[in-house]
């Protein structure tokens, strides 16, 4: 059982996959920082300074007790972070196409299937005519 296990794990699909987790995790950090950092501020400057994940409705106002602690949370729909996350998959898909598309230019061609042999049909007319002469 034991030596299975170091086949399954030594096999190339395993170790592709674990490569592109970390790689996955390491892009993703990448792709926050780029929105957090760089597009939404460029997004709030055209908007007139408005910090999205600031953004909410407020349903109920949080309750805080005598002693300046909250006795009941805020509740509130944080629509202002719901926008961030959107930019951040747009971003992330247009990545992945422009990986993808790189890929894929780069990728040497596919070879071109061997020409394909005469069908069932075929050969039997070409025996029926052979027996006809």
């Amino acid at each position: 059982m034991l030596k299975e296990f170091k086949n399954f794990i030594m096999t190339g699909n395993v170790i592709e996959f674990a490569v592109a987790v970390i790689m996955a995790g390491a892009v993703g950090g990448v792709v926050n920082g780029f929105v957090s950092d760089i597009m939404m501020p460029i997004v709030g400057f055209f908007t007139g300074g408005v910090d999205f994940s600031d953004l909410k409705i407020v349903l109920s106002d949080a309750v805080v007790a005598s002693e300046g602690v909250a006795a009941a949370e805020e509740v509130a729909i944080r629509w202002g972070s719901w926008v961030n996350a959107l930019v951040n998959l747009v971003i992330v898909g247009f990545v992945m196409f422009i990986i993808i598309k790189a890929y894929n230019k780069i990728k040497k061609p596919a070879e071109a299937p061997a020409p394909a042999g005469p069908t069932q049909e075929e050969l039997l007319a070409e025996i029926r005519d052979l027996l006809k002469k």
